[in-house]
Protein backbone atom coordinates (compact mmCIF):
# COMPACT_ATOMS: atom_id res chain seq x y z
CA UNK A 1 0.00 0.00 0.00
CA UNK A 2 1.23 3.70 -0.95
CA UNK A 3 2.84 4.75 2.28
CA UNK A 4 3.48 1.75 3.56
CA UNK A 5 5.32 -0.15 1.28
CA UNK A 6 6.12 -3.88 0.15
CA UNK A 7 7.04 -6.38 3.07
CA UNK A 8 10.52 -7.89 2.69
CA UNK A 9 11.01 -10.91 3.89
CA UNK A 10 13.58 -10.86 6.86
CA UNK A 11 16.83 -12.08 5.82
CA UNK A 12 16.85 -11.37 2.21
CA UNK A 13 16.72 -7.64 2.47
CA UNK A 14 15.25 -5.20 -0.19
CA UNK A 15 13.81 -1.76 -0.35
CA UNK A 16 10.45 0.04 1.21
CA UNK A 17 8.67 2.68 -0.33
CA UNK A 18 10.41 6.13 -0.30
CA UNK A 19 13.74 4.16 -1.15
CA UNK A 20 14.28 2.62 2.59
CA UNK A 21 17.10 -0.05 2.07
CA UNK A 22 16.83 -2.45 4.34
CA UNK A 23 19.51 -5.13 5.61
CA UNK A 24 19.54 -9.02 6.32
CA UNK A 25 17.66 -8.67 9.57
CA UNK A 26 15.72 -6.24 8.35
CA UNK A 27 18.00 -3.27 9.59
CA UNK A 28 18.10 0.57 7.48
CA UNK A 29 21.37 0.40 5.84
CA UNK A 30 20.61 3.30 3.66
CA UNK A 31 18.27 4.99 1.01
CA UNK A 32 17.27 5.13 -2.37
CA UNK A 33 16.89 8.96 -4.24
CA UNK A 34 14.80 10.18 -6.74
CA UNK A 35 17.31 9.67 -9.20
CA UNK A 36 18.04 6.16 -8.29
CA UNK A 37 21.85 7.02 -6.33
CA UNK A 38 22.10 5.50 -2.82
CA UNK A 39 22.06 8.13 0.01
CA UNK A 40 25.04 7.74 2.16
CA UNK A 41 24.96 5.84 5.37
CA UNK A 42 23.44 7.54 8.73
CA UNK A 43 25.82 9.96 10.23
CA UNK A 44 26.99 11.04 7.19
CA UNK A 45 25.71 14.93 6.13
CA UNK A 46 23.89 14.54 2.72
CA UNK A 47 23.18 18.06 1.21
CA UNK A 48 20.14 18.70 -0.03
CA UNK A 49 19.12 20.74 -3.46
CA UNK A 50 18.61 23.80 -1.60
CA UNK A 51 22.23 23.63 0.38
CA UNK A 52 20.98 22.79 3.62
CA UNK A 53 22.00 19.19 5.24
CA UNK A 54 19.02 16.50 5.48
CA UNK A 55 18.46 12.86 6.12
CA UNK A 56 16.53 10.63 4.14
CA UNK A 57 13.21 9.60 5.97
CA UNK A 58 11.76 5.85 5.81
CA UNK A 59 8.28 4.57 4.49
CA UNK A 60 6.60 4.42 7.68
CA UNK A 61 7.27 7.77 8.48
CA UNK A 62 8.97 6.92 12.13
CA UNK A 63 13.04 6.52 12.78
CA UNK A 64 15.10 3.88 12.00
CA UNK A 65 17.22 2.13 14.15
CA UNK A 66 20.34 0.46 12.40
CA UNK A 67 20.60 -3.47 12.29
CA UNK A 68 23.24 -4.80 15.27
CA UNK A 69 23.53 -8.12 13.33
CA UNK A 70 27.04 -8.49 11.89
CA UNK A 71 26.84 -7.61 7.37
CA UNK A 72 29.60 -9.70 6.24
CA UNK A 73 30.68 -8.93 2.53
CA UNK A 74 29.57 -12.59 1.50
CA UNK A 75 25.81 -11.30 2.08
CA UNK A 76 26.83 -8.04 0.46
CA UNK A 77 27.81 -9.78 -2.72
CA UNK A 78 24.63 -12.14 -2.56
CA UNK A 79 22.60 -8.42 -3.11
CA UNK A 80 24.83 -7.41 -5.36
CA UNK A 81 21.96 -8.51 -8.80
CA UNK A 82 19.48 -6.84 -6.43
CA UNK A 83 21.02 -3.80 -6.11
CA UNK A 84 22.12 -3.49 -9.13
CA UNK A 85 18.26 -3.62 -10.73
CA UNK A 86 17.38 -1.76 -8.10
CA UNK A 87 18.99 1.18 -9.93
CA UNK A 88 18.25 0.36 -13.32
CA UNK A 89 14.54 -0.41 -12.56
CA UNK A 90 12.05 1.69 -14.66
CA UNK A 91 9.55 2.14 -12.29
CA UNK A 92 8.32 3.94 -9.85
CA UNK A 93 8.16 2.98 -5.94
CA UNK A 94 6.92 1.06 -4.30
CA UNK A 95 7.65 -2.37 -5.94
CA UNK A 96 8.65 -5.61 -5.14
CA UNK A 97 12.06 -6.93 -4.93
CA UNK A 98 12.23 -10.89 -5.83
CA UNK A 99 14.80 -13.22 -4.85
CA UNK A 100 17.19 -14.35 -7.77
CA UNK A 101 16.94 -17.98 -8.37
CA UNK A 102 20.00 -19.93 -7.71
CA UNK A 103 21.82 -22.12 -10.09
CA UNK A 104 24.22 -24.29 -10.57
CA UNK A 105 26.52 -23.86 -13.62
CA UNK A 106 29.15 -26.22 -13.93
CA UNK A 107 32.46 -27.10 -16.11
CA UNK A 108 32.89 -29.08 -18.37
CA UNK A 109 32.68 -32.70 -17.94
CA UNK A 110 31.14 -31.97 -14.33
CA UNK A 111 27.52 -32.30 -15.16
CA UNK A 112 28.11 -36.30 -15.99
CA UNK A 113 29.85 -37.04 -12.80
CA UNK A 114 27.31 -34.94 -10.81
CA UNK A 115 24.35 -36.90 -13.26
CA UNK A 116 25.95 -40.37 -11.88
CA UNK A 117 26.38 -39.14 -8.23
CA UNK A 118 22.56 -38.28 -8.40
CA UNK A 119 21.61 -42.12 -9.39
CA UNK A 120 23.61 -43.38 -6.64
CA UNK A 121 22.08 -40.61 -4.03
CA UNK A 122 18.62 -41.63 -5.55
CA UNK A 123 19.26 -45.32 -4.57
CA UNK A 124 20.40 -44.38 -1.46
CA UNK A 125 17.84 -41.86 -0.06
CA UNK A 126 20.20 -38.77 -0.02
CA UNK A 127 19.43 -35.34 -0.98
CA UNK A 128 19.91 -32.87 -4.15
CA UNK A 129 23.70 -31.30 -4.43
CA UNK A 130 23.91 -27.57 -3.61
CA UNK A 131 22.99 -25.02 -5.81
CA UNK A 132 25.53 -21.91 -6.16
CA UNK A 133 24.78 -18.56 -7.39
CA UNK A 134 24.13 -18.61 -11.34
CA UNK A 135 25.94 -16.48 -13.95
CA UNK A 136 23.71 -14.21 -15.53
CA UNK A 137 23.93 -14.88 -19.59
CA UNK A 138 24.49 -11.75 -22.02
CA UNK A 139 27.92 -10.81 -21.26
CA UNK A 140 28.63 -10.13 -25.02
CA UNK A 141 31.41 -7.51 -25.68
CA UNK A 142 32.35 -4.72 -28.49
CA UNK A 143 34.34 -5.31 -31.74
CA UNK A 144 37.55 -4.13 -31.26
CA UNK A 145 39.34 -1.17 -32.95
CA UNK A 146 39.98 -1.43 -36.45
CA UNK A 147 43.52 -1.85 -37.67
CA UNK A 148 45.34 -1.72 -41.13
CA UNK A 149 45.74 -4.88 -43.09
CA UNK A 150 44.18 -6.28 -40.26
CA UNK A 151 40.70 -8.31 -40.86
CA UNK A 152 37.82 -8.67 -37.61
CA UNK A 153 35.25 -11.34 -37.65
CA UNK A 154 31.66 -10.61 -37.12
CA UNK A 155 29.62 -14.33 -36.54
CA UNK A 156 25.57 -13.98 -36.22
CA UNK A 157 24.40 -17.18 -34.53
CA UNK A 158 20.96 -17.27 -36.14
CA UNK A 159 19.30 -20.59 -34.96
CA UNK A 160 20.35 -24.13 -33.43
CA UNK A 161 18.20 -27.64 -34.64
CA UNK A 162 17.02 -29.70 -32.06
CA UNK A 163 14.32 -31.96 -31.85
CA UNK A 164 13.40 -31.51 -28.79
CA UNK A 165 13.92 -27.47 -28.67
CA UNK A 166 10.73 -26.76 -27.36
CA UNK A 167 11.69 -28.23 -24.22
CA UNK A 168 14.95 -26.55 -23.71
CA UNK A 169 14.72 -24.06 -20.70
CA UNK A 170 16.26 -20.49 -20.67
CA UNK A 171 18.63 -21.68 -23.56
CA UNK A 172 21.57 -19.90 -24.04
CA UNK A 173 24.62 -20.27 -26.20
CA UNK A 174 28.57 -20.30 -24.89
CA UNK A 175 30.71 -18.88 -27.07
CA UNK A 176 34.84 -19.39 -26.72
CA UNK A 177 38.29 -19.16 -28.68
CA UNK A 178 40.77 -21.68 -27.93
CA UNK A 179 43.86 -23.14 -29.21
CA UNK A 180 44.99 -26.63 -29.94
CA UNK A 181 45.45 -27.40 -26.18
CA UNK A 182 42.21 -26.18 -25.22
CA UNK A 183 43.89 -22.80 -23.91
CA UNK A 184 41.40 -19.71 -24.23
CA UNK A 185 42.71 -16.78 -26.35
CA UNK A 186 39.86 -14.44 -26.07
CA UNK A 187 37.04 -13.78 -23.29
CA UNK A 188 34.63 -15.78 -23.03
CA UNK A 189 30.83 -14.37 -24.13
CA UNK A 190 27.52 -15.58 -23.51
CA UNK A 191 24.84 -14.97 -25.51
CA UNK A 192 21.07 -13.62 -23.76
CA UNK A 193 18.58 -16.27 -23.47
CA UNK A 194 16.61 -17.44 -26.51
CA UNK A 195 13.19 -16.32 -26.35
CA UNK A 196 11.85 -17.43 -29.98
CA UNK A 197 11.29 -21.26 -30.91
CA UNK A 198 9.68 -22.90 -33.99
CA UNK A 199 9.28 -26.34 -34.25
CA UNK A 200 12.85 -28.09 -33.96
CA UNK A 201 14.98 -24.01 -33.65
CA UNK A 202 15.64 -22.06 -31.18
CA UNK A 203 16.43 -18.96 -32.99
CA UNK A 204 19.10 -16.49 -31.19
CA UNK A 205 19.43 -13.94 -34.00
CA UNK A 206 22.34 -12.68 -32.19
CA UNK A 207 25.92 -11.20 -33.09
CA UNK A 208 29.37 -12.27 -31.64
CA UNK A 209 32.17 -10.07 -31.81
CA UNK A 210 35.27 -12.42 -31.79
CA UNK A 211 38.04 -10.52 -29.67
CA UNK A 212 41.04 -10.79 -31.85
CA UNK A 213 42.07 -9.69 -34.82
CA UNK A 214 41.67 -13.12 -37.67
CA UNK A 215 45.64 -12.81 -38.69
CA UNK A 216 46.58 -12.89 -35.34
CA UNK A 217 44.92 -16.35 -34.20
CA UNK A 218 47.71 -19.24 -33.85
CA UNK A 219 47.51 -22.00 -36.04
CA UNK A 220 44.80 -24.56 -34.95
CA UNK A 221 42.47 -22.10 -33.41
CA UNK A 222 38.94 -22.87 -33.23
CA UNK A 223 35.34 -21.15 -32.24
CA UNK A 224 33.72 -23.24 -29.79
CA UNK A 225 29.66 -23.02 -29.16
CA UNK A 226 28.19 -24.13 -26.24
CA UNK A 227 24.42 -24.61 -26.28
CA UNK A 228 23.35 -24.21 -22.85
CA UNK A 229 20.12 -24.53 -20.95
CA UNK A 230 18.41 -25.22 -17.43
CA UNK A 231 17.56 -28.28 -15.73
CA UNK A 232 15.16 -27.38 -13.16
CA UNK A 233 14.24 -31.16 -11.64
CA UNK A 234 18.53 -31.09 -11.38
CA UNK A 235 19.01 -27.26 -10.53
CA UNK A 236 21.48 -26.49 -12.35
CA UNK A 237 22.47 -25.14 -16.11
CA UNK A 238 24.23 -28.03 -18.13
CA UNK A 239 25.57 -28.13 -21.50
CA UNK A 240 23.25 -30.14 -24.01
CA UNK A 241 25.82 -30.46 -27.15
CA UNK A 242 28.31 -28.24 -28.87
CA UNK A 243 29.81 -27.29 -32.44
CA UNK A 244 33.06 -25.63 -33.25
CA UNK A 245 34.02 -23.68 -36.14
CA UNK A 246 38.32 -24.07 -37.44
CA UNK A 247 39.82 -21.63 -39.22
CA UNK A 248 39.53 -22.80 -42.94
CA UNK A 249 35.96 -22.82 -42.43
CA UNK A 250 35.97 -18.87 -41.77
CA UNK A 251 34.50 -16.79 -44.82
CA UNK A 252 31.72 -14.44 -45.81
CA UNK A 253 28.46 -16.07 -45.21
CA UNK A 254 25.78 -18.04 -43.88
CA UNK A 255 27.55 -21.98 -42.59
CA UNK A 256 25.95 -24.85 -41.23
CA UNK A 257 28.07 -26.60 -38.61
CA UNK A 258 27.66 -29.93 -37.25
CA UNK A 259 26.11 -30.30 -33.50
CA UNK A 260 28.34 -33.16 -31.12
CA UNK A 261 27.44 -34.99 -28.16
CA UNK A 262 28.55 -33.06 -24.37
CA UNK A 263 31.45 -33.42 -22.93
CA UNK A 264 33.08 -30.19 -24.80
CA UNK A 265 36.16 -31.49 -26.54
CA UNK A 266 38.39 -28.59 -26.23
CA UNK A 267 40.91 -30.43 -27.72
CA UNK A 268 38.95 -32.33 -30.57
CA UNK A 269 39.88 -35.84 -30.35
CA UNK A 270 36.56 -37.40 -29.66
CA UNK A 271 33.84 -36.30 -30.80
CA UNK A 272 30.38 -38.00 -31.76
CA UNK A 273 27.46 -36.23 -33.59
CA UNK A 274 24.50 -35.36 -31.54
CA UNK A 275 22.44 -36.53 -33.98
CA UNK A 276 22.04 -38.10 -37.53
CA UNK A 277 19.00 -36.21 -38.67
CA UNK A 278 19.96 -32.79 -40.35
CA UNK A 279 19.75 -30.19 -37.72
CA UNK A 280 22.81 -28.11 -37.03
CA UNK A 281 23.86 -24.62 -35.89
CA UNK A 282 23.36 -21.82 -38.28
CA UNK A 283 25.94 -18.99 -38.33
CA UNK A 284 26.57 -16.23 -41.07
CA UNK A 285 29.49 -14.52 -40.66
CA UNK A 286 31.44 -11.06 -41.90
CA UNK A 287 34.65 -9.83 -42.21
CA UNK A 288 35.70 -6.33 -41.54
CA UNK A 289 38.55 -5.22 -43.33
CA UNK A 290 40.45 -1.81 -43.42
Amino acid sequence: MPGEGPAVPRGLGGVRAGGEVLGPGGGHIGSIYAEGIPSPPFGSPSASPSGSSSRPVSAGGGGCTQSQEEFKLEDLKKREIIIKSILTYNKDFPFDVQPVPLRRILAPGEEENLEVEEEEDAATGAGSPESFPNRVPGTLLPRLPSEPRMSLLTIKIDKIGLKDAGQCIDPYMTVSVKDLSGIDLNPVQDTPVATRKEDTYIHFSVDIEIQRHIERLPKGTAIFFEFKHYKPKKGFTSTKCFAFMEMDEIKPGPILIELYKKPTDFKRKTLQLLTKKPLYLHLHQTLHKD
